[in-house]
């Protein structure tokens, strides 16, 4: 069964107040926390996050990896790394697609139910939110049957969460 709109829910706030089994991190491609969302996670995370990303060593715009939670309320972090926009025209929408796709099936590799996003690439990296959200949905939706059940989209502002809860009720 595929996640369906009862099953994703529009959230408002800290993405690293959330206590869902894992949540997503749009990391950098050296995993080192950043600006932003990913800076945000490594703070509340701990040292600990910072020395295991270390330990994997990077990874690649549209890969995944995952970490434990450490001092988060979510059990583990799924880093993914979305593209910077270039106008659209060098594989971003594939690339982000990529994003949303692995960190699914990461998270149901791991038997994880419950899952967190941010708008990937929406911040410094200058994805535009409209279309970056129709992929967003479209991913989730598309994901194949697995353990992941809940979907959040966790939203920085009420004028992304509006995007957000447009894109879902299409």
């Amino acid at each position: 069964m595929n996640i369906e709109t009862a099953d994703i829910e529009i959230h408002i706030g800290d993405i690293t107040q959330l206590a869902v089994d894992a949540i997503v991190n749009a990391a950098n491609e050296r995993l080192l926390g950043g600006g932003g969302v990913d800076g945000a996670i490594h703070r509340a995370a701990g040292p600990q996050l910072l020395e295991a990303c270390r330990a994997i060593g990077g990874c690649p715009t549209g890969q995944a990896v995952i970490t434990d939670g450490y001092r988060l309320p979510a059990r583990h972090v799924i880093h993914t790394v979305g593209p910077i926009w270039h106008g659209g025209q060098q594989g971003e929408p594939d690339l982000l697609r990529a994003c949303y796709r692995n960190s699914l099936a990461l998270a149901a590799e791991h038997g994880l139910t419950s899952l967190a996003f941010p708008a990937i690439s929406t911040g410094v990296y200058g994805y535009p939110l409209d279309p970056a959200t129709e992929i967003a949905v479209a991913e989730v939706r598309a994901a194949p049957a697995g353990s992941v059940r809940k979907v959040t989209f966790a939203c920085f502002d009420a004028d992304t969460a509006a995007v957000y809860r447009a894109a879902v009720s299409k």
